[in-house]
């Protein structure tokens, strides 16, 4: 075997798993407002507040407003992500127009364009941890995080060999000015709630 055959036989072993695990959970009683994903081989499951949502909302709102209602934007979608046992689902994820799902009737890391993750205190670190450097590794050319304990907004650009290159911190009433990224808009945080 040569490496390239390790590594898609281990792709398709976690995504094997992965599957195992989703089906498993969707089988449990998940209490509703509830979020579940696979960071690293752990399920985390953490609940929806409504300043979490509030952020999601406004998010959501400024890239459909820019690019209108057609396009690809999905809060809590399963994207799964390099990685061991990544299986993501994004508080935000813009996928590129052309996008398309795979045999299996998921969206690829490939196309994501984008990603915002609003933080909660149980997983806070995994989106400051491994989801950014899975989201580094897949290059996903735009990271946001909406911190809302914090107030703050730290955005992460240029991809390149598993780490963000660039990071840009704004407290909640700056714009967030993403036009000089594929993004390409200014994010208002003005009325982003604080925790």
């Amino acid at each position: 075997m040569t490496v390239v055959d390790d590594r898609i036989a281990m792709a398709d072993a976690n995504t094997q798993r992965l599957d195992e695990w989703f089906e498993r959970l969707e089988q449990m009683p998940v209490p509703e407002g509830f979020r579940v994903e696979i960071v690293g081989g752990t399920v985390h499951m953490t609940p929806q507040r409504d300043t979490h949502w509030l952020i999601i909302r406004r998010i959501v709102r400024a890239v459909e407003d820019k690019f209108g209602m057609e396009v690809k934007v999905f809060s809590d979608v399963r994207i799964d992500f390099p990685g061991h046992e990544n299986g993501f689902c994004p508080d935000v994820a813009l996928l590129s127009a052309s996008a398309v799902k795979d045999d299996e009737g998921r969206w690829r890391h490939d196309d994501v364009e984008f990603v915002a993750e609003v933080i909660s205190k149980g997983t806070a670190a995994n989106d400051y941890g491994p989801k950014k450097t899975a989201y580094a590794v897949a290059e996903v050319p735009v990271y946001l995080v909406a911190d809302p304990y914090q107030g703050k907004c730290h955005l992460y650009t240029q991809p390149k060999d598993g780490e963000y290159l660039s990071e840009l911190s704004v407290v909640f009433g700056t714009d967030v000015d993403m036009t000089a990224t594929p993004l390409g808009l200014t994010l208002k945080t003005d009325e982003f709630p604080r925790d």
